[in-house]
């Protein structure tokens, strides 16, 4: 994937960039796996805010992916590589031998025409699924159930893999993106494969539309509210209070352990 820089015609652009798209080969998404996107504006499903500073965006549809890789030893030919709006890794529509559709998140190496599988006893090349037990050690995978027959949760973003560091009789013992090192069970299924659309991370967006486009509404900093409004606000002037950054809640904001709930799973964590 290729960054693209914008010609600097005026002060917006100057530092802008984007993806090239060079590799999306379909525009309309297929009609029967999109779905309307009910807005939720960063709030839980009692209706509270958990994530502040969301709303707005530019309208859009969801592409239903099938994370659970649900058509087992039938033969699917990627079809067509889309943008997905919703996420920052491109999508494939694969056809299925009889005749099924479904979308699936698109990793390096895998494009149109190629064949593709999901069941206990294929090869694992790139694109296939297939369960930890029959992954040898040392490959990457990414759309990684936690539990099984849950739908892959871990690696679906851009660039993301999860590494295969060992196996027991019962875990396989998995090397996360985070440095994270946790024991996931061997029925869980995984893909083979690297995502793509990896300098994702690598765009400068270049002016606060783009961002608003994109669903994020502004943020103001703690240090610029009253001290009723945040434990960083109040004093005479820019003032650095001494204190640890905090939440407007008084919780430790940078580096302070949140997780109450010890899991056994987990080996080592992203910080020691």
């Amino acid at each position: 994937m290729t960054i693209i820089l914008r010609k600097p015609r005026n002060a917006s652009l100057r530092f802008q960039s984007f993806l090239s798209s060079a590799d999306i080969t379909k525009k309309k998404p297929e009609k029967n796996l999109t779905t309307p996107l009910t807005r939720c504006n960063g709030r839980n499903v009692h209706g509270r805010i958990t994530i502040r500073h969301r709303g707005g965006g530019a309208p859009r549809k969801y592409r239903v992916i099938d994370f659970r890789r649900s058509m087992h030893d039938i033969p699917g030919k990627v079809s067509s590589v889309e943008y997905d709006p919703n996420r920052n890794v491109r999508i494939g529509l694969i056809v299925y031998s009889n005749g099924a559709k479904r979308y699936i998140l698109m990793p390096e190496g895998l494009s149109v025409g190629t064949n593709i599988f999901s069941g206990k006893t294929i090869e694992p090349k790139v694109g296939n699924c297939l369960p930890l037990r029959n992954i040898p050690a040392g490959f990457f995978v990414h759309n990684v159930e936690l539990y099984p027959n849950q739908g892959g949760k871990i690696a679906r973003s851009a660039g993301s893999s999860v590494q295969i560091a060992g196996k027991t009789d019962e875990y396989a013992t998995l090397k996360m993106p985070s440095g994270e090192i946790r024991m996931v069970p061997l029925d869980c299924w995984a893909t083979i494969g690297v995502l793509g659309n990896a300098d994702y991370k690598n765009i400068v967006w270049g002016k606060a539309g783009r961002t608003r486009n994109r669903g994020f509404r502004p943020t103001v900093r703690g240090m610029a509210m009253n001290p009723v409004d945040h434990p960083h606000g109040g004093g005479e002037g820019r003032s650095k209070g001494g204190n640890h950054p905090r939440s407007p809640w008084n919780k430790g904001a940078k580096g302070t352990r949140t997780r109450t709930r010890e899991n056994a799973l987990i080996i080592k964590r992203r910080r020691s």
